[in-house]
C-alpha cells in the first residue's frame, strides 16, 4: 500500500472492481442473463447498481430498465437505497414524475413495476436490472416482457438479483443455457453489515430452511416423489426437548468397511407420544471401530435406553463391533424386509401430524428426507431416523420409564 501514489490510492478507495468480490462482478462469456442468487445483505443490490453505473460510464448502457416488485421498492432500494444507484453514482439524477434516472451523458434508466408486466411493452433497452425476482407477483410474465425489450445495442443483457425461492419461474430460468448464475451468502458480506447481525441471524436461523434460503442463498426445493415435506419439519421445529421417557440411538451401518456413511440418529419420545430428534451423529469414511465409538458416545451423552441397528449388512459383525466399543451397550438388531419408502411411510405421517419435532436443525438429514424418492444414493441418515422412530413407537407400552430433561 505504501508504494501507491496518491492518485492510485484514491482510485483503489473508490474503484468497485478493486473491492468487489468475484461473484459480484459480471461473469465472463456470452451469457444473456446473469442470475445473482444471494442471502439477505449479501451485496446483491450493490452489484446491480454498480453493473448499471459501470455500463453508463463506459458507454455500453444508454437505455436501461430497472424492474422491482413495485414502483416504491424500485425507488427505495434500487435508486435511493444505501447501495442504490444514487449512492454508487451521484452524477445521476432521479425524475420521480417521469420515473426515470438520467445521467449527464444522456443515458436513461426507466423504472418499471413487475406488478404490471404489460407496462413494460413498448420500451427498448440495452440493459435490464431486475431486483428480487422471486418476490415479483408475476415473475414469468414480467421477465418475458423484459427480455422482449432487450433489443438495443450490440450486446443487450440482463441481471436478476434475488434471494432464491422455490418458484417455477426461477427453476426454469436456471435451466436455460443462456443463464449464468453466481451465488453469495450473508456471511460473505458480514464485514459490511451491522456488528452482530450475522451472528444473531445464524444463531436463530442457522441450518433451518428459512436460514438456508435467506442467509445462504440456497434454492430449497421439495421433491414431489419424497415422503416428507420441509414445511412439516419447519412447523414442528423446537429449540429444546421436554422430559423424555425413552431415548434411542439408531444405526444404519455402512455397506462396506470403507467409504460409506454410517447413519447414526438420536431420537426421544415423551409421555404424550411426541417424538424429538435430538442429534444426527452420522459418520462418513470412518472405520467400523470409528463409527461404533460414535454410537457409544451418543448413547452415553444422551443417556439413551438402547441402540437399534439394522442387521441386513452382516448383523453379527455389526453387534460385535458395537459391543467391542462398549461391552454393556444394549443393542437390538432389526432386519429390513420391505423397501425404504414403505418402511418410512408411517413415520412420515407422524411428521405430517406434527408429532415429530427436530430439536434444532439437521440440514443433511432433512435434505435426505425431503429429496429421497426411491432413487439415488442410499439415505443412511433417513434410514437411521426411521429405525429410531420404529423402536420408540414399538416401545410405547414400556412401564416405569426414566424421565430425563435434555
Amino acid at each position: 500500500m505504501e508504494s501507491l501514489s496518491h492518485e492510485e490510492a484514491e482510485y483503489c478507495l473508490d474503484a468497485w472492481d478493486f473491492w468487489a468480490r468475484e461473484e459480484q462482478c459480471a461473469p465472463e462469456g456470452a451469457w444473456r442473463i446473469w442470475l445473482f442468487l444471494g442471502g439477505r445483505g449479501a451485496g446483491k443490490t450493490c452489484s446491480g447498481a454498480q453493473w448499471i453505473a459501470k455500463g453508463v460510464r463506459d458507454g455500453t448502457v444508454r437505455r436501461a430498465g430497472l424492474i422491482a416488485a413495485t414502483y416504491n421498492e424500485a425507488r427505495a432500494v434500487m435508486i435511493e437505497g444505501e447501495s442504490g444507484l444514487l449512492s454508487v453514482d451521484p452524477s445521476a439524477r432521479y425524475e420521480s414524475s417521469n420515473r426515470r434516472l438520467i445521467w449527464p451523458s444522456g443515458a436513461i434508466a426507466h423504472v418499471l413495476s413487475a406488478e404490471e408486466p404489460d407496462g413494460i411493452r413498448g420500451f427498448q433497452f440495452d440493459r435490464v436490472w431486475g431486483d428480487e425476482f422471486c418476490k415479483w407477483s408475476a415473475p414469468q410474465a414480467a421477465l418475458d416482457m423484459a427480455l422482449m425489450a432487450l433489443r438495443l445495442g450490440d450486446d443487450p443483457r440482463s441481471l436478476l438479483t434475488t434471494t432464491p425461492r422455490n418458484i417455477p419461474a426461477l427453476k426454469k430460468l436456471m435451466a436455460q443455457e443462456t443463464t449464468v448464475t453466481t451465488r453469495a451468502t450473508t456471511h460473505d458480506n458480514a464485514a459490511n453489515l451491522a456488528p452482530g447481525f450475522f451472528a444473531a441471524m445464524r444463531a436463530r436461523y442457522g441450518g433451518t430452511r428459512l436460514g438456508r434460503q435467506e442467509l445462504d442463498g440456497e434454492l430449497i426445493a421439495d421433491n414431489d416423489g419424497a415422503l416428507w415435506q420441509r414445511r412439516w419439519i419447519e412447523d414442528a421445529r423446537v429449540t429444546t426437548a421436554p422430559a423424555l421417557t425413552r431415548i434411542c440411538v439408531a444405526v444404519d451401518p455402512p455397506a462396506s468397511a470403507h467409504g460409506d456413511a454410517c447413519g447414526i440418529v438420536v431420537v426421544g419420545r415423551d409421555a404424550t407420544g411426541q417424538a424429538y430428534v435430538l442429534d444426527d451423529c452420522t459418520s462418513v469414511r470412518l472405520s467400523p471401530q470409528g463409527w461404533a465409538n460414535k454410537v457409544a458416545d451418543a448413547f452415553d451423552l444422551y443417556q439413551a435406553d438402547g441402540v437399534v441397528a439394522e442387521a441386513n449388512q452382516g448383523g453379527d459383525m455389526v453387534k460385535a463391533v458395537l459391543t467391542q466399543a462398549a461391552p454393556d451397550l444394549p443393542v437390538r438388531l432389526v432386519h429390513a424386509s420391505r423397501g425404504k419408502q414403505v418402511r418410512a411411510a408411517p413415520f412420515a405421517a407422524l411428521y405430517e401430524q406434527g408429532r415429530v419435532h427436530h430439536v434444532g436443525a439437521f440440514p443433511a438429514l432433512e435434505d435426505e428426507m425431503c429429496n429421497y424418492d426411491g432413487t439415488g444414493p442410499s439415505p443412511d441418515r433417513m434410514d437411521a431416523l426411521v429405525w429410531a422412530l420404529a423402536d420408540l413407537f414399538r416401545a410405547r407400552g414400556t412401564t416405569e420409564p426414566r424421565i430425563r430433561k435434555i
